[in-house]
């Protein structure tokens, strides 16, 4: 009996003879691996199926992915009755607030994982089950590296709670109620009953924060089902996306239509335009720059400024509304906003059910009367919810969630309160002895992508004790840093350079007198420019490093805000050129 030879159609082998491991003998590889495989309990009518692989992010360390067994098994049941065998298997999962010294750090170690993980198993098809703020584009940033099928499964936000007959949940109300506690407005004890009410349920948090952000993203680049962003997390709605994204990963797999036929230009556009319609988490166009680095794409945050100009808010939910995800999802979900959106939209971008954009949008139907989804007409927000300044303290850019920060305080100029790091902020921010009123700016340095390191969400510099009680609720806050979606203010972030390599930002001293002005997307540091260079030169900046691990991965390739934060070599080998176009 003779032994056949894979080698010369390795390249178009599916199912389990897809990746052979290496002994020298394709047919005795293949042979081995049906082996163990059957010692599972599967039969050769099972093994000659598309393999699906199910990217599995359940931990007990993840509540927001809480849901992720029944997940798991609703797009098993899809991927079976489409005629698949499903196969799942685990991968690094990170939750926001278990994760030191911040999820961002370790957001590209996740990628690495999904991708190297993708390409070591044998897959016709991934589904990609996240949620929780760094998942979803650790997973798309992965599977664009991977190149195969892929189709995107967010967990699904949270159900609201209740504190005295008041709706609440995480985390806008998180920091809300937190500052009224800082404040001396509430007591301990009813801190501890609104804390028993934030969460009231698994999943994700249920205002317009970095997941909900990333789920909406996700539907807008064409990487989840139509209506697969707002179901919420334990509801029979999710359990149906479910099935139906294990059932079109099989058809994917069927159509080999792989994820670079998704992620295009256009897709990243579209991306672009409900970021800035959803009052979107300042977070996501860091993830939009580094999933689009992965397939030779940069962003252009100039661009992005420009269309902010025609892109008003028109999702009525925290932190720049009053609503909550799953008011998003009864108002109809994307479809509802992408209707409203239609005329900006790039509609012949495809999505992962092979249809375009447009294609769904008409599918969807007319829509319904609601009161979530505002129109063009009678927007949250005139402009875009993010706004990108320039100048001489952020010559690379920053940005501003202008749709949740105080209209008085967006032209301003006033006298620099600074904060070398993260530990300095804590040891003094509380302090009565702290010099600063309520029209000064605070300045905290080194939270960027290495001053941090992994640019942490510090950027959120609470209001000082001292002014808090006095009733101030506002301050200019500016930072190399990165907030929470579901944070709210007049707070500059994403300042670049960072300051740990010796941008502009570490060389601002208490006292130096800085001008905001969003109407001009203006971020200035009004010191000359000799009396810096004479800093620069006093104290020249000494850029973090490690010895070794991971850590010394980090410091040595990762990228500026403005690219993403993603590790140099995992970014596309060629620019094939900027988005939009």
């Amino acid at each position: 009996m003779s032994r056949r030879n894979q080698s010369d159609d390795q390249p178009e082998a599916t199912g389990l003879k897809k990746g052979l491991t290496s002994y020298g003998d394709n047919g005795f590889s293949l042979f081995l691996r049906k082996a163990f495989i059957k010692g599972a309990g599967y039969s050769d009518s099972a093994l000659t199926r598309p393999v699906v692989g199910i990217a599995n992010t359940g931990s007990a360390y993840n509540p927001c992915h809480g849901n992720m067994p029944q997940l798991l098994e609703a797009v098993k049941r899809g991927i079976m009755l489409a005629g698949g065998l499903p196969l799942d298997f685990p991968t690094i999962s990170i939750h926001e607030s278990f994760s030191y010294p911040t999820s961002m750090y370790l957001r590209n170690l996740m990628s690495m994982d999904t991708e190297e993980m993708i390409r070591a198993q044998p897959m016709d098809a991934i589904v990609l089950i996240g949620g929780c703020d760094k998942t979803v584009p650790a997973q798309l940033m992965g599977a664009a590296s991977a190149g195969i099928p892929a189709i995107e499964l967010v967990t699904g936000s949270m159900l609201t709670g209740s504190h005295r007959s008041e709706r609440v949940g995480a985390c806008t109300d998180c920091r809300r109620y937190w500052g009224k506690y800082r404040a001396q407005e509430i007591d301990d004890q009813e801190i501890a009953d609104v804390n028993n009410q934030l969460v009231a349920s698994v999943g994700t948090c249920s205002v317009m924060g970095t997941a909900s952000t990333m789920a909406c993203l996700s539907e807008a680049l064409g990487m989840s089902l139509p209506g697969g962003a707002s179901p919420p997390a334990v509801t029979a709605d999710r359990m149906r996306i479910a099935e139906l994204t294990g059932a079109q990963a099989v058809q994917m797999a069927h159509d080999k239509l792989t994820i670079d036929k998704i992620l295009t230009p256009d897709a990243f556009e579209n991306a672009m335009r409900v970021l800035l319609a959803i009052g979107g988490s300042t977070n996501g166009i860091v993830h939009l720059a580094a999933i689009a680095g992965r397939v030779g794409l940069d962003i252009d945050l100039q661009a992005l400024d420009r269309m902010g100009k025609d892109t008003p808010v028109l999702l009525d939910l925290k932190p720049s509304g009053q609503h909550y995800m799953e008011d998003f999802h009864k108002a109809g979900g994307m479809a509802t906003l992408l209707r409203e959106l239609k005329p900006l939209l790039k509609l012949d971008a495809l999505t992962v059910t092979g249809r375009t954009l447009g294609e769904e949008i008409e599918r969807a139907g007319p829509g319904f009367a609601q009161t979530v989804v505002k129109s063009a007409a009678e927007p949250i927000y005139p402009q875009g919810g993010i706004a990108v300044l320039q100048g001489n303290l952020a010559p690379g850019g920053a940005i501003i969630k202008q749709s949740s920060a105080d209209a008085g305080l967006m032209e301003h100029e006033g006298r620099a309160v600074v904060f070398e790091d993260a530990a300095d902020l804590a040891l003094r921010i509380d302090s009565d002895e702290l010099d600063v009123t309520a029209d000064d700016i605070l300045v905290l340095k080194n939270i960027g992508p290495k001053g941090a390191p992994g640019m942490p969400e510090a950027g959120y510099i609470p209001i000082p004790r001292k002014l808090a009680i006095q009733g101030v609720k506002d301050i200019v806050r500016i930072s190399d840093g990165r907030m929470s979606g579901t944070a709210f203010g007049t707070i500059v972030l994403h300042v670049t350079p960072e300051s740990a390599i010796g941008g502009p930002l570490a060389y601002v001293q208490n006292g130096d007198r800085i001008r905001l002005s969003v109407s001009r997307r203006e971020i200035s540091l009004l010191v000359s420019e000799q009396e810096l260079a004479s800093r620069r030169e006093r104290a020249p900046v000494v850029v973090p490093s490690a010895e070794r691990g991971y850590k010394k991965l980090f410091l040595d390739t990762v990228t500026q805000a403005d690219k993403g934060v993603d590790f140099d070599f995992l970014r596309a080998p060629q620019t094939k050129g900027t988005v939009p176009r």
